[in-house]
């Protein structure tokens, strides 16, 4: 089958759907255009004015088309922070600072300065099919600071996905990535958070997420850091309703001067919920990390589960990772453990691949490969989750520039999220 003849026979058996999501003038030419395709071959590789362009060759892989337009569902609100802030500034208003306390300098300084940023709403029982991605990309000429708000509130019942992708597109340039994020999750309601940074060597992140779950709820919020310049990443998570349950995770590859710095703090105030922290690094050459997370069980929260976790692969002697796993328990009726490991590649490991006839870079990447594993195995969107192993995999085997396509300002990463 021609290249051409996928497309004009997905037009035929498809004209009904494309024509719905279209309007008049685009549909009038559809006809026409399908015959030109079909009636004449495409222009061959050396032909006149196509000397090496080859149509034929990059039209032929199987390229999806979003014919099938998703409709956002009723009453969900998606799209700028600043424009539901002024149609809706009850229900903004009901949400925005209500977690994030001003306390916290992040906090305070992205609050004077921020103009806009993300707003989702998602109503009662509804759930979306699809992840919500935003994607944030810094490029300029002159230093600058980037300050934005993440708000996102879903009802009772509710579901929804997110990924936040922050890219620099310009190297050379000293950045500021400041924000502070909001997420409310009520009763039985579920969420996906995801950040995924990929940014340069001059860039800084302030990063403040504050987390409130209702009874019953789930979240998962997972952070990433392939690229950067020096990143500190806060979260605060509060229990506020029975059965709820939370993985909290996070993973940062170093080298070269790079710093990553984390803090957490999960709060269990009422009885039967669950949380599960783990945060991964690996660092080389002069890089820096630091962990510092603190759970709390209070008095009356009984029948409480919270496993913390930090784990590092060290790759250099001047590299170094600062570990800080804290527990602070009220209550005697819990299942509660923290702990942390700091280490190199197991040699005998090595030793076993290296007899198996791989070769040293390639056991290593393998190693580290495997080191990260159980966070990525953590993301709940497939296409999502199969990107990051392949951006892990460059990352280990020596890529230093993130990833190009985002970086050139084209959104590779929707196509990943689906």
């Amino acid at each position: 089958m021609s290249a051409v003849t996928q497309y004009t026979e997905l037009f035929r058996g498809h004209r009904a759907m494309i024509d719905a999501n279209g309007a008049g003038p685009l549909n009038l030419l559809r006809d026409e255009a399908c015959r030109v395709l079909e009636k004449h071959p495409l222009p061959a590789k050396g032909a006149e004015d196509y000397q090496d362009t080859d149509l034929d060759a990059m039209l032929a892989p199987d390229f999806g088309l979003n014919l099938d337009k998703i409709e956002i569902p009723q009453g969900v609100l998606a799209g700028s922070l600043r424009k539901f802030a002024r149609e809706y500034p009850d229900l903004v208003g009901k949400y925005y600072g209500k977690a994030a306390g001003l306390e916290n300098p992040i906090v305070a300084l992205d609050t004077m300065f921020a103009q806009d940023g993300l707003f989702l709403y998602v109503p009662r029982g509804v759930r979306l099919e699809r992840p919500v991605q935003l994607v944030n990309i810094l490029s300029n000429l002159h230093p600058l600071m980037a300050v934005r708000r993440v708000l996102v509130a879903l009802e009772e019942g509710a579901e929804a996905k997110i990924l936040v992708c922050d890219h620099t597109q310009r190297d050379g340039v000293q950045f500021m990535d400041l924000q502070t994020v909001e997420l409310f999750v009520a009763d039985g309601a579920r969420l996906d958070y995801y950040e995924l940074e990929e940014s340069s060597r001059e860039t800084s992140r302030l990063s403040a997420l504050y987390l409130r779950q209702g009874a019953d709820s789930c979240v998962t919020v997972d952070g990433i850091t392939l690229f950067n310049g020096e990143s500190r990443n806060e979260y605060f998570c509060d229990f506020e309703g029975e059965g709820a349950s939370l993985r909290l995770y996070g993973m940062s590859i170093g080298d070269e001067s790079r710093k990553v710095s984390t803090y957490s703090r999960i709060n269990h105030a009422v009885p039967r919920c669950q949380s599960d922290e783990l945060f991964k690094y690996a660092v080389d050459d002069n890089a820096r990390a630091d962990f510092t997370g603190r759970i709390h069980v209070a008095p009356g929260a009984v029948k409480t589960e919270a496993y913390q976790s930090n784990r590092s692969l060290v790759g250099s002697d001047s590299s170094k990772v600062f570990s800080k796993p804290q527990l602070e328990i009220y209550n005697d009726d819990v299942k509660c453990s923290h702990g942390c490991a700091i280490g190199q590649l197991d040699p005998m490991q090595m030793f076993y691949m290296r007899t198996r006839g791989l070769p040293e870079a390639d056991a290593r990447l393998l190693l580290r490969q495997a080191f990260m594993a159980d966070v990525i195995d953590a993301v709940g969107i497939d296409s999502l989750r199969d990107r990051l192993r392949l951006l892990v995999e460059r990352r280990f085997a020596g890529a230093d520039t993130a990833c190009s396509s985002c970086r050139g300002g084209e959104n590779l990463c929707a196509e990943q999220c689906g």
